[in-house]
């Protein structure tokens, strides 16, 4: 008989509906019944594509000995931590404080108020090394509950006091070009000159820090900073990290090279590299990092795309029941399918070798350039491109027939909003109608099916959106629309975009601190209101509020949006300084804002080839620090005051561009308005 987990949409809570653990999920039933019966709450907490979630899963929660003493013993509820990052984030501190690392799965032991006393994350089922079996951790709390409750009240006062501490305001200082030096040389300390990246393994991609470094290489010209990214971005693209059939990054690498990911795939993580290597090729020019961006897009589109426009939240690393399967290639399936004229040469490109390098079995991946490899092995380059270009595409045919890693099908608004603003900008840039038209289905679809009396809602699946959204669904959609409207022009994206940042500074406001929230006013009751600041694997809603607030006050004039992106800057500028790569995406919105950012007005008739050209020089340039705005030249600035006053010259399209409230001359030439942009 399934439980109470049946009537959930989330994909990580039904894969528990069948276990004979009676769940819970988190709600008011679960914390009453837990209060009326003095029981201890056994929270755990894991997310669909979580490789050591499905092992506890199968080793303890489909055990019926380990399932009779948590119904025996706890209240158990279970957290699908993408729905719920508040729960995540409050227990992970705890679980933090408690043994001094964290992950997922998590397992935290809360008294029935919801207080946390003892946790901790895998449990194996019986004792394994240094760990405790999770059937000796379950009696051994239950014990501690019912004989030792001093000392459980105890711990979880000190932990819960330690979660409701207010961090005092970091010191103040002047918002000065310094600030973003001293972060220059802090990410530069931390670059893994070699393999490139951040420290050793296990190595993660981070983007804002990429990102960041491309700012200051165009504010300084440190050379410095390009070479970081790109030593960084090529390491990435040629490694196992990226899927070379398929397009799309995997999670993270678990070794220093990048060879050996971590196969699941989050929408975050594409939509955030996806800009970065966008931004990397307007800077470089490179076909490397264009190819990269085009086959990321196209992989969220093919696979991460629901028929209504939605994207989807993750792709697993497992499938049947093995991590990786679907992606790895033996020399033997190699063979067969390309043949005795393409297949060394394809396996000598990709490393391909009888011994592997994962399991026996080979990850794809890029050690030499083709002109090495063609040297290598007496051919000409471009008959080794010829056979690697066909052997991706019959591979990649090949591995359609395979058994898919499952994927994880809610629709989360804060993970949309990164990938359509990554759709619309490199829509955008690259002048490709299509990833626009991708963009603005995912708006049209957003705003109908999660804007709800006034605010955005977390979580969409199956025809059923719920949970209220918190300030990073909210942050990082209005951020989005502001994206969608410079790459449109339609003035509809820019009023959404305007809504919502209004409910941001109505429900998320910290009143007496400053800054955001993680959670609305209205949010139900937990044992602190979260408000995190830090930008991890994702940016934190205050740092994609305080960017998006900048360029929403840049292009509506409206001193609200200004006001509240200097409050956050002014207290969090200098602390960002010192822990750079904490603070990446701030550390880009503290850029925006000491950059003098260019005001830039394109008035003219859509659909002219003329109007086309500028919005080309405009686009298709690295300009990190701009707000444009676009119009047919008749009375637009009444809505958008950044059109105001901004008339067709000589009855053709024009450019107007200001910095600080000085404009240049209007132009109707892209040759001119170029000029005018690298000055």
């Amino acid at each position: 008989m399934p439980n109470r987990l049946i009537d959930e949409t989330s994909p990580y809570l039904l894969q528990h509906a069948h276990n004979p653990v009676d769940w819970y999920a988190w709600g008011e039933e679960a914390l009453a019944r837990a209060r009326a019966e003095d029981r201890p709450i056994l929270l755990s907490i894991g997310y669909s594509a979580c490789h050591w979630c499905h092992v506890m899963e199968r080793e303890s929660f489909e055990n019926p000995d380990i399932a009779r003493l948590m119904n025996e013993l706890f209240v158990n509820i279970k957290v699908d931590r993408e729905e719920r990052p508040d729960l995540d984030g409050i227990y992970m501190q705890a679980v933090q404080a408690l043994t001094g690392q964290g992950g997922w799965p998590m397992t935290v032991f809360l008294t029935p108020d919801g207080a946390p006393f003892y946790g901790g994350t895998y449990f194996p089922p019986e004792d394994r090394g240094h760990m405790p079996g999770f059937s000796r951790v379950l009696t051994g709390v239950a014990e501690a509950y019912r004989a030792r409750r001093g000392d459980v009240n105890k711990n979880a006062e000190q932990l819960t006091q330690m979660l409701q501490r207010k961090v005092a305001p970091p010191r103040t200082g002047p918002l000065t070009p310094a600030l973003l030096d001293d972060a220059l040389r802090g990410v530069l300390g931390s670059i893994d000159w070699v393999e490139g990246g951040f420290g050793g393994a296990p190595k993660f991609p981070q983007p804002m820090a990429l990102e960041y470094l491309l700012r200051q290489y165009a504010r300084t010209g440190a050379a410095q900073a390009l070479g970081a990214v790109q030593v960084t971005l090529d390491k990435m693209a040629d490694g196992g990290l990226y899927d070379q059939l398929g397009g799309g990054f995997h999670r993270y690498a678990v070794d220093r090279i990048w060879l050996v990911p971590h196969f699941e795939k989050m929408l975050y993580d594409n939509a955030q590299l996806a800009r970065v290597y966008l931004q990397a090729f307007q800077v470089t020019g490179s076909p490397r990092y264009r190819q990269v961006v085009e086959e990321t897009l196209e992989y969220v589109r093919r696979e991460m795309t629901h028929p209504e426009g939605g994207f989807y939240s993750t792709q697993d690393a497992d499938s049947e029941g093995e991590e990786g399967k679907f992606f790895v290639w033996t020399v033997a399936e190699v063979d067969a399918l390309l043949g005795p004229e393409d297949a060394p040469l394809f396996r000598a490109f990709f490393d391909v070798t009888p011994s592997g390098n994962f399991e026996h079995k080979n990850i794809l991946h890029i050690s030499e350039a083709v002109e090495t490899v063609a040297a290598r092995v007496g051919v000409a380059p471009e008959r080794l491109q010829a056979a690697i270009e066909r052997g991706r595409e019959i591979l990649f045919a090949e591995r359609e027939k395979r058994i898919r890693p499952g994927r994880d099908e809610k629709v989360l608004t804060a993970w949309n909003g990164m990938m359509m603003r990554a759709f619309a900008e490199a829509g955008a840039a690259l002048e490709r109608q299509d990833w626009i038209d991708v963009a603005e289905r995912n708006a049209a679809f957003v705003l109908r099916e999660l804007w709800q009396d006034g605010r955005l809602l977390r979580t969409w699946k199956d025809g059923r959106a719920k949970l209220n959204g918190y300030l990073e669904d909210h942050a990082c959609y209005a951020d989005a629309l502001v994206a969608l409207y410079e790459a449109t022009f339609d003035p509809r994206w820019l009023d959404a975009a305007r809504t919502i940042a209004d409910a941001i500074l109505d429900k998320f406001s910290d009143a007496e601190a400053g800054g955001f929230y993680d959670t609305a006013s209205d949010h139900e009751r937990l044992v602190t209101r979260p408000k995190d600041v830090f930008d991890n694997a994702t940016p934190s809603g205050t740092s994609v509020a305080v960017d998006m607030f900048s360029r929403l006050a840049l292009l509506t004039d409206d001193a609200r949006y200004r006001e509240a992106a200097e409050g956050v800057l002014a207290v969090l500028g200098t602390v960002a300084s010192e822990h750079p790569t904490a603070f990446g995406r701030l550390l880009c919105a503290l850029d925006f804002a000491l950059g003098r950012p260019r005001e830039i007005a394109i008035v003219g008739p859509p659909e002219s080839d003329e109007t086309r050209a500028l919005r080309r020089a405009v686009f298709g340039r690295y300009l990190p620090n701009r707000v444009v705005a676009g119009g047919s030249g008749a009375d637009d600035g009444a809505a958008i005051p950044l059109l105001q006053d901004r008339p067709l010259r000589d009855g053709r399209p024009t450019a107007y561009v200001c910095e600080g409230y000085v404009c240049q001359a209007p132009v109707t030439t892209p040759e001119a308005l170029v000029e005018q942009l690298a000055g």
